[in-house]
């Protein structure tokens, strides 16, 4: 049986062996390889691939190559890299695509494939996922003239590192942060390889590092720091370091969290609010892209900063599309993941949103906690989620509960009141629903959140 279900709405993603394999790596190679040739109506391509650390991606890694060159397609070989560092090596060196070897944050059995076109685009549901699909299910694939090739490119970290320092403005200026002592945890996932190279650039930064070996078994904990019980160690740590600041990556190293100085998460929508100031400041007037889910905090920010905000439904590769449409300079999910407009295309960076987020905090002269105390406004429930057999039965049960609302339907249901708001969307792929529920007071949201799980779970 065809495995329909790892083509999922922004990559592909499976259990390794048994639902993604070597050849069917290949063959999403070979199908991505016919649909830029189709697309760009020419045969010599230059795609980008890299992998992540994962104990099966030399082996898909080395189908993918092979399904490339089979197509005659010319492969730049960019070994062991983050997914940000794809994204830059693909767009800085004006490739036609690429393939990135990943299951981002999944456990340690999976493994899959990120695709994007030229400039870092995006390849996903409703941008080509389907066509794909349906190109590997069917096979036909035409042979090319002759085998294309392979070019190993090294040093695309440094190159990274050193043209974000430059965005930044720092790369001549490295004095413009101050010292900080920093914990880092990157759950021996591909974070540790951008983050140790950045930090060497600043000897005033003493660098704490945690699980930095890469190993694709995951022994400490899961690459996602979204889940509270995966950050917990780096929490502590951060208290006996007496450390300044903590930060976390995920398995792909696509998206960063911040623990300020005294242990305690900053949300992302906080971060993302304040890296729409610190954007606006440079860009005055600027779109700021957001997604739905609530982090009412973002909005706030940018519209006090005099931006315009842009909202989005969630999924890096819906964000992106809007921030190119709308031109805007800076957009942020609240899952840790933040993007930038760069000259050569929009894309996640963690490293520049590290180096604003200090810089910020030594003109300032703040600490951490001392910097986001007074944007702790709202309170909010984390994403909840519940398996639910008639996904669109409760939907309904919601908005007849909250038909006074003001509702918004851009991505599942959002309905906001003067003290609270929330989002209530269904999973692409499974039974679930996951509510996302913010309020004015600590009492309200216990009160609604009570409220809407038992019209959820009746």
């Amino acid at each position: 049986m065809f495995p329909k279900q790892i083509f999922k709405a922004y990559d592909i993603r499976g259990v390794y062996p048994d639902e993604i394999n070597d050849d069917l790596g290949y063959k999403i190679a070979r199908a991505y390889g016919g649909l830029r040739q189709k697309e760009l109506a020419r045969n010599d391509l230059k795609i980008t691939v890299g992998r992540d650390m994962r104990l099966s991606s030399p082996a898909l890694c080395e189908a993918v190559i092979k399904g490339l060159t089979e197509q005659g397609i010319e492969v730049i070989d960019i070994g062991l890299c983050s997914t940000p560092t794809f994204y830059f090596a693909v767009a800085r060196d004006g490739c036609d695509g690429g393939l990135m070897v990943s299951a981002s944050h999944n456990p340690k059995e999976y493994n899959g494939i990120k695709i994007v076109r030229e400039r870092a685009l995006p390849l996903g549901k409703g941008s080509g996922m389907e066509e794909l699909m349906g190109l590997v299910e069917n096979g036909g694939f035409i042979d090319a003239e002759k085998i294309g090739s392979v070019t190993v490119k090294e040093n695309t970290v440094s190159d990274q590192v050193d043209y974000e320092m430059e965005f930044c403005g720092l790369k001549e200026e490295v004095n413009k942060i101050k010292k900080f002592k920093i914990v880092v945890d990157t759950a021996n996932a591909m974070g540790a390889q951008y983050l140790e190279a950045l930090f060497q650039k600043f000897p005033q930064i003493e660098l704490v590092k945690m699980n930095f070996d890469l190993d694709g078994t995951f022994p400490a904990h899961q690459a996602d720091p979204f889940q509270d019980e995966n950050v917990a160690d780096l929490k502590k740590r951060v208290l006996t370091e007496k450390a300044d600041l903590g930060i976390a990556t995920d398995g792909d190293g696509d998206r960063i969290f911040f623990v300020d100085n005294k242990g305690e998460m900053i949300e992302p929508a906080m971060i993302r609010g304040i890296m729409a100031r610190l954007f606006l400041r440079i860009f005055s007037g600027a779109t700021i892209c957001y997604d739905i889910r609530p982090g009412k905090i973002t909005e706030d920010m940018i519209l006090e900063n005099g931006g315009v905000p842009s909202v989005t439904r969630v999924g890096h590769s819906l964000i992106k599309k809007q921030m190119i449409e709308t031109g805007a300079v800076f957009g942020g999910e609240s899952s840790g993941h933040f993007f930038v407009k760069f000259p050569q295309g929009v894309y996640e960076a963690p490293m520049v949103v590290a180096l604003k987020f200090l810089e910020e905090l030594t003109a300032t002269g703040l600490t951490a906690s001392e910097y986001t105390a007074p944007l702790k406004k709202y309170f909010h429930s984390g994403e909840i989620n519940f398996r639910v057999e008639d996904k669109e039965k409760v939907l309904a049960n919601l908005k007849i509960k909250y038909a006074d609302a003001q509702l918004n339907d851009l991505d599942g249901l959002t309905f906001t009141y003067p003290d609270f708001w929330f989002n209530v969307r269904g999973s692409n792929t499974e039974s679930l629903l996951r509510l996302n529920l913010e309020a004015r007071s600590a009492e309200i949201l216990t009160e609604k959140l009570a409220e809407i799980r038992k019209i959820i779970e009746e």
